[in-house]
């Protein structure tokens, strides 16, 4: 089995990464569903007390007195659920922390927990993509990784700077083993580049490799890892774009290890088709690791035909789903956007359905369901308010062979939900998952940063249902409240 990472576009676009308890409505009008009672792999373990936790990324925080120097919310999982244990602020002004908090630095623009060392508790990543590096210049950009220990943060270590001046080392933050050797590899994005640093000859050498560089239209770009080669070795995923600079372009991108060049080479690629959101599960259940494409449109006219299945599907964003195949990755395809069956909604311009991806195995049946953000969601007649839908796989896929889906909605115009649905809360900006309560079942966080006049929050659905779903905001959290917003929300850590 592979940990897979699912990551958003971050900076100038909602950044990556979901929970709740019995479903109150039916997954579509002739589905049912049983939640699963098996246990959930903890990966995201920051404090050492068995649960997987959650870090919410804070960036535009004042630290210190320093605008938008930023920090990282790490909120505990336990038994009575996600952020009811507690949590911890870590920035640049805690003592573990290399650095000092300075304007801009945005430390927590990019978030990930992961067990890199091995020893069953996660270190939290960060990227600062605002860091000014001494000799390189402003914005460089850094890459911290901090040691997870019981009660509180270990030591930490800057895992490595921009070389230049606006590198924004930072905007985006993956973790796999990508060598193939039983190490945990950090992948790095910043502008118009995406870097590899790797552990390889079984310990003995660290290997930091440009994967690829090329203008990405000052826009983090995308990053997510899983097995698209079916060697047993997780692969790279990369999806960028530009407009007019210096041409308009988009690129998804396959990369794998290549142990006697000792870099990363391309395998796959499809070009036309840019995403704000890429995330990696087993839709269909046979084994092999499939990439989804969230919000997928095509932008630039190179006569290349439906680089995201029909265009048709675009309208107010689609998810195209490339199906793994034992000796083709791609070889199969499906597409889907709100006007599809048994999707929550209709298909409008502006919802941004697919611009935040989460992965999990709800009902336990051994395919992968997805939850799809859309923080551009009319609720009623308040724009933006936004929406989250849970799309359950099927044995073809998200959409099943009658060309239809199973889905649940969530957002706060919806009985059960906490808080009332507002213009511009753009709920669903991001969206997590993980068991949270060890219970057995995934549970959804889904971000909310433009509630309280963008203050932010995060609405958590234990089971991933309404039932007992509740809102951490940052009052409730016990965080400091300027009279700057917070976007509390807007980027989270996943599983």
């Amino acid at each position: 089995m592979h940990r897979r990472t699912y990551a958003l576009a971050v900076a100038t676009m909602a950044t990556a990464t979901a929970a709740t308890a019995t479903l109150a409505l039916p997954l579509a009008p002739h589905a049912t569903a049983v939640p699963s009672a098996r246990p959930t792999p903890v990966t995201s373990d920051f404090n050492a007390d068995g649960y997987a936790d959650l870090a919410v990324g804070v960036p535009d925080a004042t630290v210190n007195g320093k605008a938008k120097a930023g920090y990282v919310h790490v909120v505990w999982g336990g038994a009575k659920g996600l952020g009811r244990h507690g949590g911890i602020r870590i920035s640049q002004a805690a003592s573990e922390v290399p650095g000092t908090p300075e304007a801009g630095d945005r430390f927590g623009t990019a978030v990930a927990l992961d067990d890199l060392s091995g020893d069953g508790v996660a270190e939290l990543i960060v990227g600062a993509p605002g860091e000014d590096v001494t000799g390189r210049g402003a914005d460089a950009g850094s890459v911290t990784v901090v040691g997870g220990a019981k009660g509180g943060p270990g030591p930490g270590s800057t895992a490595l700077t921009g070389p230049s001046a606006k590198s924004a080392y930072g905007w985006s933050v993956a973790a796999a083993d990508l060598t193939g050797d039983g190490g945990r590899d950090l992948v790095i994005g910043g502008r118009d580049r995406v870097v590899l640093t790797a552990v390889v000859d079984g310990g003995e050498d660290v290997v930091v490799t440009t994967v690829l560089a090329t203008p990405m239209g000052g826009r983090a770009p995308l990053l997510a890892t899983g097995d698209f080669t079916a060697d047993g070795t997780d692969d790279l995923a990369v999806a960028f774009h530009t407009v007019n600079a210096p041409h308009t372009r988009s690129h998804v991108r396959l990369w794998a290890w290549d142990a006697a060049e000792r870099r990363m080479v391309n395998t796959w690629n499809a070009d036309n088709g840019a995403a704000s959101a890429l995330a990696v599960g087993d839709y269909d259940g046979d084994g092999l690791d499939d990439l989804a494409l969230g919000e997928c449109r095509e932008i630039a006219d190179e006569n290349i035909d439906d680089p995201c299945g029909p265009e048709s599907y675009a309208k107010g964003g689609g998810i195209h789903i490339l199906y793994g195949g034992e000796n083709s990755f791609g070889h199969r395809s499906q597409t889907l956007n709100q006007d599809t069956v048994g999707v929550y909604g209709a298909a409008e311009d502006g919802d941004g359905f697919g611009a935040s991806l989460a992965v999990l195995d709800w009902n336990g049946d051994g395919r992968d369901d997805l939850i799809a953000g859309a923080p551009g969601e009319a609720i009623g007649t308040r724009e933006a308010a936004g929406a989250a839908t849970l799309l359950l796989g099927h044995v073809g896929g998200i959409v099943d062979r009658f060309g239809e889906a199973s889905s649940v909605p969530y957002h706060q115009g919806r009985p059960g939900v906490p808080g009332a649905a507002e213009a511009s809360d753009a709920f669903g900006t991001a969206v997590a998952t993980g068991d949270y309560d060890k219970d057995g079942t995934p549970d959804a966080a889904v971000g909310t940063p433009g509630e309280n006049t963008a203050s932010g929050g995060v609405w958590i659905f234990p089971k991933t249902s309404v039932t007992n779903s509740y809102a951490l905001t940052p009052k409730k959290l016990g965080l400091p409240s300027p009279t700057s917003a917070l976007s509390y929300g807007r980027y989270l850590s996943s599983h």
